[in-house]
């Protein structure tokens, strides 16, 4: 990539989130974005279908940061409590981004996401896990099951007794 499209995907991310950070994705137009990033249209659409192809491409790169975090896939199965922890620090490396591409009606895409990219690298991996359910419900459960509780009593309890409850619960899948 060159300098110029560089610069041209970055002026394009920076209006975009800060849209985004005002109003719904459903409510952001195109001809919008392209005014506050001082684009044509035409050159939006070299790289993007549309809002939400280039929402989806923000929230991907997001998903991967957070997923860098993680030393292996394969700790989700060997050792959760510290898989846990290791993406929660990516969650929170990147909270204040993950707030903005993830919020209203994109909040449920996270842990779907995450989940998703979690599962793809580990069966590249470890293709026979594939079709292991006890490997597909655990490795969902503790996704998806791990972002609902902290989402829901984070605030109430902070988080630092919130991931320790977390924690304890994931113990129980070492035994």
């Amino acid at each position: 990539m060159d300098l110029r499209e560089k610069k041209t995907k970055r002026s394009i991310y920076n209006a975009f989130l800060q849209l985004r950070t005002k109003k719904p994705l459903e409510r952001i137009s195109v001809k919008e974005l392209c005014e506050l990033a001082e684009i044509s249209k035409a050159t939006f659409y070299l790289h993007y279908r549309d809002i939400y192809d280039l929402s989806e491409t923000l929230q991907l790169n997001v998903i991967k940061d957070i997923l860098g975090y993680l030393s292996s896939p394969g700790k989700l199965l060997e050792d959760p409590v510290r898989a846990n922890n290791e993406i929660l620090s990516g969650f929170y490396a990147n909270g204040s981004i993950v707030s903005i591409l993830f919020g209203d009606s994109q909040f449920s895409r996270l842990p779907e996401c995450i989940n998703s990219e979690i599962k793809n690298t580990l069966f590249r991996e470890h293709p026979e896990l594939k079709n292991d359910i006890q490997a597909n419900v655990r490795i969902t459960f503790q996704i998806m099951g791990g972002f609902y509780v902290y989402h829901e009593y984070n605030r109430q309890f902070g988080h630092e007794n919130v991931s320790s409850a977390i924690s304890k619960l994931l113990e129980l899948f070492e035994e």
